[in-house]
């Protein structure tokens, strides 16, 4: 017999969106590292391609699909993430105040990061063409 505080769960809707949590890759771009995430928009420094403009990022170090972690040596070969420009920003501006105590030297100026706002669109490993790439190299003709 069970006990009365147990419950049963019932897979729903809600579920496999946690699966496709469980999804994340971190790539390299713009001299930065980021942990990207399907579905999710991310600020990247700016990036020359127009608005709905599709990108490709090729440098992944890691992907982690539920249990399964993929680790570059530095990068994964055939990991690509599919990117959508949304739009082109600033970021919040910066004041840099630089005083010399008893001097009476100071200066102060501004500065605002241009940013590029991309939509995360897939995150796919082709394992199954890293395969018959390399069988293809192996072979030579006679």
């Amino acid at each position: 017999m069970r006990p009365k505080n147990m419950t049963t769960t019932k897979k729903t809707s809600s579920d496999k969106s946690s699966q496709e949590d469980n999804l994340f890759a971190i790539a390299e771009a713009s001299g930065k590292q980021f942990l990207l995430k399907v579905n999710r928009y991310y600020d990247l420094d700016r990036i020359n391609a127009k608005e709905k403009e599709k990108i490709i990022l090729d440098k992944i170090l890691l992907i982690q699909n539920k249990d399964d972690i993929t680790v570059g040596k530095p990068y994964i070969q055939d990991a690509k993430i599919e990117l959508e420009v949304i739009s082109h920003r600033r970021d919040r501006k910066i004041i840099v105040y630089k005083m010399r105590p008893k001097k009476k030297t100071r200066r102060k100026s501004g500065h605002r990061q241009e940013l590029t706002r991309v939509m995360v669109k897939s995150i796919t490993v082709n394992k199954a063409a890293s395969k018959t790439a390399s069988s293809k190299t192996t072979k030579s003709p006679k």
